[in-house]
């Protein structure tokens, strides 16, 4: 996938709103594959909404969104399948973890669907990040900030042309946030992929192409 085109989207639930200042919002936009995005919003504004159209798992928006001009309303359960294996992978903001399965067993689930990073790969990401000593910890053990990482690191086991992450940095402080931001960049560096980042305040430091408000 090389981009992802947005065209008049709005979520239904602004549909009322007499006006609507934004980058994003109501306008036509273009995210290109190997480009870098950060989108900064004030709460309340849809930034996890926008994450999660374009995900796939929410589709309570009018307009259009299209991946490679095809319009994603026609994709059905078997092309999201694929897409979230191998094109489009996501740092949800809540995380989305399993808190009774350890670091390693939650990053293992979805390792085991893409082949994507070996065991070695994969404890060399928490040893950067400064949890090597909680791989074996049960996920619900750990502050947020470290569910944070564990989480980062398991959007990083798979192929993508897109990568989102949904206000990655706001539990961590600045020497994990900057270990977090070069990871990131290296690995998207690898795979030619974009970015695309939303903030509420703190993000992730990086050399990024475009800033949106939404």
């Amino acid at each position: 996938m090389n981009q992802i085109h947005l065209r008049q989207t709005l979520p239904q639930v602004f549909a009322d709103r007499e006006a609507i200042t934004s980058d994003v919002w109501h306008r036509d936009v273009t995210f290109q594959k190997g480009e870098r995005y950060l989108i900064e919003a004030a709460s309340g504004t849809g930034k996890s909404s926008l994450c999660s159209y374009l995900y796939g798992y929410r589709n309570d928006y009018q307009g259009i969104i299209c991946f490679d001009e095809q319009n994603i309303r026609s994709l059905r359960a078997s092309d999201w399948t694929n897409l979230r294996r191998r094109s489009v992978s996501i740092l949800f903001q809540e995380l989305r973890l399993f808190p009774e399965l350890t670091a390693l067993e939650n990053i293992g689930l979805k390792n085991r669907l893409t082949g994507f990073k070996k065991k070695k790969e994969i404890l060399t990401l928490f040893e950067a990040l400064g949890i090597a000593d909680k791989a074996g910890e049960p996920v619900g053990k750990l502050s947020f900030g470290q569910q944070q990482r564990v989480a980062f690191i398991r959007s990083l086991c798979q192929p993508f042309d897109f990568i989102l992450l949904d206000e990655p940095v706001s539990h961590l402080d600045e020497t994990n946030a900057s270990i977090m931001a070069r990871l990131l960049s290296e690995e998207a560096t690898r795979q030619g992929a974009g970015i695309i980042v939303t903030s509420i305040g703190k993000h992730l430091e990086m050399d990024y192409n475009h800033l949106l408000h939404l």
